[in-house]
């Protein structure tokens, strides 16, 4: 029944397609994406709900070595579940994935960049199905992240399905990402400002409307079918007074240092777990064993941690503390900083060794809960100390979009999705304030945001600059020119007359017999001998040429053949490939190469 279901519903977009303008079918495909994106999310934040109320709140009546209490009980659900859930991720990975599953947003960049915006049809079950077991069953990640993956993987096949052009597709894989966001927090604006600021090389204004539709559907898909208490929320705020401002601004500058530290350090316990010379599982066993070990001490290193970022903000934050080793000092303010700082602290280093020993998952989740405790941290510290009274509360949610902003690189995502779910703007000037403090902060230690650092080192880097993030989809050979003539340096000038009265060539490469580049002749160089009947015929090549300025290899990113242009003020290059000369790249095909790129890139 439901195979014919879907069946029926293709035939019937099928006509609407054939019946509708390209744009009003675009906005129809819009809300559709939204809509699936929604339910991906349904599925997952059910799912990791459940199984963080199974862990926390059912007792196992089990009896190790004669112990029979609560605290042991649940200590042991939670120490299990994740591995468990790592091991089982690792199991589907390999069974059934082909042993490799593509991690994070990056992905969704590169494939728009260099794979004209084709997502894998695995995409739109794999990221939930691995991630549901990983952070479902307590993995120290999030799962926002294979939310936006999903999304994207439901607008590129279905603009696929329907065999949209690439800028449509692309405009799909963002209105995928929008709505996976928007449903997930209920925040609509939030979605479209993350698929424009993060993912989209360049899009225009006309192109906000599906973006945007897609948003809000997803969001009140959300809204209708997903308890409230599942999605992170915090309905009640102080106001602002605006007499805090200073202590914001110390805010911002904290959770830009701490965003940079959670960057570094979750690279390297993702790095030393990914090369780790072991078998899958007895990595995944290895990895899940330390992270159970993490847990059994800080339990709000257990799944997303959103249900801590609630209690930290509420009055009574020391609930905390309960079934943990610590519960007896429950009521004691400075134990609980210090559970607090170990807690953000560690952070980083559980969820590298949870993505890095199999699981799959994403940092989404771990950015607001970092910014979460830093927030409360620092607010209640200096509460203690006696210096202010601050509103913990609201530090709590702001210190959220300070890491957010800082990690992703995306200060508008943050100001915007804290304000959206904290029910209001009243907090508008302090989440602006430390956010794009944060955000400054981590720019000048962390050139790429934590997403697209590992396409970086791959030679595929994404940046805020759009011409670089143009230039990095465009490919050297492809407009390398080898089909210029050459000359020997002992030929007399008699010889380049005849091949410039005979070719439109400016340029030559002077080259030796095993096809050395020794130097450059131009036309420009050499206009007033050439006139000259008497020194055409008795100058050698060799004394007039010039040794190349600047030279390419065909490895080159376009960025650096553009900077080199740039160096040299010329408007030819040669190119070297094995040591021997291969051709020359004129610098007015560079540009239309890169002005063609924009404009396929460019969503209108």
């Amino acid at each position: 029944m439901l195979k014919t279901f879907f069946h029926r519903l293709e035939r019937l977009i099928a006509i609407s397609q054939s019946a509708l303008g390209e744009k009003q079918f675009i906005l129809l495909s819009s809300v559709l994406v939204g809509i699936s994106s929604a339910l991906a999310v349904i599925v997952l934040k059910t799912f990791a709900h459940w199984v963080f109320r199974f862990a926390t709140y059912v007792t196992l009546h089990t009896n190790f070595l004669n112990i029979h209490t609560k605290f042991i009980n649940i200590g042991f659900t939670k120490i299990m579940l994740p591995v468990i859930g790592i091991m089982l991720t690792v199991f589907v990975v390999n069974r059934f994935l082909g042993g490799v599953i593509e991690k994070g947003t990056s992905q969704i960049l590169y494939v728009v960049a260099k794979k004209a915006s084709i997502i894998p049809k695995k995409q739109m079950y794999a990221q939930i199905v691995t991630s549901s077991l990983t952070v479902g069953l307590g993995g120290s990640a999030g799962l926002e992240s294979p939310i936006v993956v999903t999304g994207a993987a439901f607008g590129s096949n279905y603009a696929q399905k329907y065999k949209l052009s690439y800028k449509d597709r692309t405009l799909l894989i963002g209105c995928g990402v929008a709505a996976g966001i928007g449903a997930a927090f209920n925040a609509p604006i939030a979605g479209v400002l993350f698929a424009v600021e993060v993912l989209l090389v360049d899009v225009s204004i006309s192109a906000f409307t599906p973006i945007m539709i897609a948003a809000a559907t997803g969001a009140l898909v959300s809204a209708i079918a997903l308890d409230e208490s599942i999605l992170l929320n915090f309905p009640t705020r102080q106001t602002f007074n605006y007499h805090n401002i200073f202590y914001y601004i110390l805010l911002g500058i904290s959770t830009g240092f701490v965003g940079v530290y959670y960057a570094r350090n979750f690279q390297r316990a993702e790095h030393y777990f990914a090369h780790m010379r072991l078998s899958p599982y007895k990595k995944a066993f290895f990895g899940a064993s330390i992270l159970a070990l993490l847990i059994f001490i800080f339990p709000t290193l257990f799944g997303e941690g959103y249900e801590s970022i609630r209690t930290l903000s509420e009055s009574d934050p020391g609930q905390l503390l309960d079934e943990t080793l610590f519960k007896s000092f429950r009521n004691n303010n400075w134990a609980l900083l210090v559970f607090v700082g170990f807690s953000f602290m560690l952070k980083a280093f559980a969820t590298g060794i949870t993505l890095g020993s199999g699981g799959n998952g994403g940092n989404f989740a771990p950015a607001l809960f970092i910014g979460s405790y830093v927030g409360f941290f620092f607010s209640k510290f200096l509460n203690l100390t006696g210096l202010t009274n601050l509103p913990v509360s609201n530090f709590t949610v702001v210190g959220m979009s300070g890491i957010l902003s800082g990690l992703f690189h995306a200060p508008l995502t943050g100001i915007f999705l804290i304000a959206e779910i904290t029910g209001g703007y009243g907090l508008m000037i302090p989440l602006m304030i430390v956010s794009s403090i944060s955000f400054a902060i981590s720019k000048r230690f962390e050139v790429h945001s934590l997403d697209v650092k590992n396409l970086a080192k791959k030679g595929h880097a994404f940046t805020s600059n759009k011409d670089t993030n143009v230039l990095s989809t465009l490919d050297t050979n492809s407009i390398i020119q080898t089909d210029y003539l050459t000359v020997s340096p002992d030929e007399s000038l008699e010889k380049l007359v005849d091949l410039i009265s005979h070719s439109n060539q400016v340029i030559f490469a002077v080259v030796s017999v095993d096809k050395e580049l020794l130097g450059i002749v131009h036309f420009n160089d050499i206009r007033e001998i050439i006139f000259n009947t008497y020194r055409v015929k008795y100058t050698l090549i060799k004394e007039v040429m010039l040794p190349p300025v600047e030279v390419i290899y065909p490895f080159n990113s376009m960025e650096i053949v553009m900077n080199k242009f740039e160096k040299s003020k010329k408007a030819f290059l040669p190119v070297i490939r094995d040591g021997k000369y291969y051709g020359f790249i004129s610098k007015s095909i560079a540009l239309e190469a890169y002005r063609t790129k924009l404009k396929s890139m460019t969503i209108e």
